[in-house]
């Protein structure tokens, strides 16, 4: 029998979730600007003023990321990736802005063999294993 649900919308990968905190009476006036229709929902309104500070301070934050050399964006880090910088005799340093990912295939040891330093402002996203054996090495 097939079934008749449907993912509306599927879960996206480029995002995190984030938690804030707000007082009473600002949360009151997001849910007016909501009421008043000048924003669909609660998370349209936060988004929409975290992009618009982000673009009030982009010079700074692209002056910042050069001068720390990091990857903007997306960095992945796959097996063949780690493993050419292992023949190599090479350690990476991992320093992006944005979402850095290690392919899930990554061992642990492989990780620890060919990473010497973890540092994302944004989000990492590898298995437990690997995250736990960069422990030492993630800032």
């Amino acid at each position: 029998m097939a079934s008749n649900v449907h993912e509306i919308r599927p879960k996206s990968s480029d995002t995190e979730k984030i938690t804030i905190n707000l007082g009473f009476v600002d949360l009151g006036q997001v849910d007016l600007m909501v009421q008043e229709g000048f924003y669909s929902n609660r998370t349209d309104f936060i988004r929409t003023a975290i992009r618009n500070q982000l673009e009030r301070h982009t010079d700074v934050v692209k002056q910042s990321a050069a001068r720390k050399s990091l990857d903007l964006g997306l960095r992945n880090y796959s097996r063949e990736d780690l493993e050419a910088a292992r023949r190599a005799g090479e350690m990476l340093r991992i320093n992006v802005l944005g979402l850095a990912s290690i392919a899930h295939d990554v061992t642990p040891e492989l990780a620890r063999a060919t990473i010497a330093s973890v540092s994302v402002l944004g989000a990492l996203h590898a298995s437990p294993a690997v995250k736990s054996a960069l422990a030492d090495r993630t800032r």
